[in-house]
């Protein structure tokens, strides 16, 4: 990872978060923004990340996909560009440095409606990524910091956020995450054609997966689907299948609290034991005693 240039606004930043971020509460009233605090480390926890940016401001995080691993701290900022099934964990926290970060959610349709009115840009083809880590550019860091100041002031909300919340993916999209994201607003490239890969996935994840039928809903063959799935990815998508389903499950269990039998079933499963290995040894735990633990101490974030 290249050493993060200084970027003036994230002192500013850091103490913004500080005051306005609570654990376990990343929501805000700005659309799309939200802060995140941990007070300690925390263990991994399987989560599915949506398309968004993240930006460190104190502490240190790790993310997990496939076989890949993104430590991410402050200057640096992650981007993720497709529904990606990840295993996340706050390396760097405690009581009196915790561990502090703003996000925001990138929404296709916005990025697609910039992009027309930006001049066109010649991208190299590369090979499809959903998430990279890089050192945060200073006019980024500017943009998101008058974004999130207007939690200090939420008159100004309805009128100033869309405005520096278009401010914010018009520098994502001029600074080294471009491509990747133009790829996906656009629906074109490789990484247009996993995006809608995924997204046929996850709508019919309690479906038996036939590679060949979802390779020619997206126009590739069944080799260069599984080549390019797994490059942005880091999964196959019979994995990623595997993981939107365990995740599906996991909301059942704890918003339904059906038994584990019926929660195997409704999530696509043909076999209760193979699910409860597969749910044991994404989670941690057996699926009735994670749920009951959920219940407890609150969903993981």
């Amino acid at each position: 990872m290249p050493a993060p240039l200084a970027v003036p606004a994230l002192p500013a930043l850091r103490e913004l978060v500080s005051r306005h971020a609570a654990a376990g509460r990343p929501d805000t009233c700005v659309p799309g923004l939200g802060l995140h605090r941990a007070d300690a480390p925390t263990q991994p926890i399987a989560v599915v990340y949506e398309p968004m940016l993240c930006i460190v401001v104190q502490g240190r995080k790790r993310v997990v996909f496939g076989d890949t691993v993104r430590d991410y701290d402050p200057a640096h900022c992650l981007v993720v560009s497709l529904d990606l099934p990840v295993v996340g964990a706050v390396r760097e926290a405690s009581a009196q440095a915790p561990y502090l970060a703003v996000s925001m959610r990138l929404d296709r349709t916005d990025l697609a409606a910039l992009l027309m009115r930006m001049p066109p840009a010649r991208d190299r083809e590369t090979p499809p990524r959903g998430l990279e880590v890089a050192a945060i550019e200073a006019p980024l860091a500017d943009a998101c910091l008058r974004l999130a100041r207007l939690l200090d002031t939420p008159e100004d909300i309805p009128v100033l956020a869309p405005l520096f919340r278009r401010e914010l993916l018009y520098r994502l999209l001029r600074g080294p995450q471009g491509p990747m994201l133009r790829q996906i607003a656009r629906g074109e490239g490789r990484l247009g054609q996993v995006q809608q890969a995924i997204a046929w996935i996850r709508e019919h994840y309690d479906r038996p997966l036939r590679i060949d039928a979802l390779a020619a809903h997206v126009a590739l063959s069944s080799s260069s689907l599984h080549r390019h799935f797994k490059a942005a990815t880091r999964l196959s998508p019979l994995q990623y299948q595997k993981q939107v389903r365990l995740q599906a499950a996991r909301e059942r269990l704890i918003a339904e609290r059906g038994d584990a039998t019926t929660v195997a079933y409704a999530v696509g499963y043909e076999s209760a034991s193979q699910f409860s290995r597969e749910f044991k040894r994404l989670f941690g735990h057996p699926p009735s005693e994670a749920a009951r633990r959920w219940r407890e101490d609150g969903a993981p974030i």
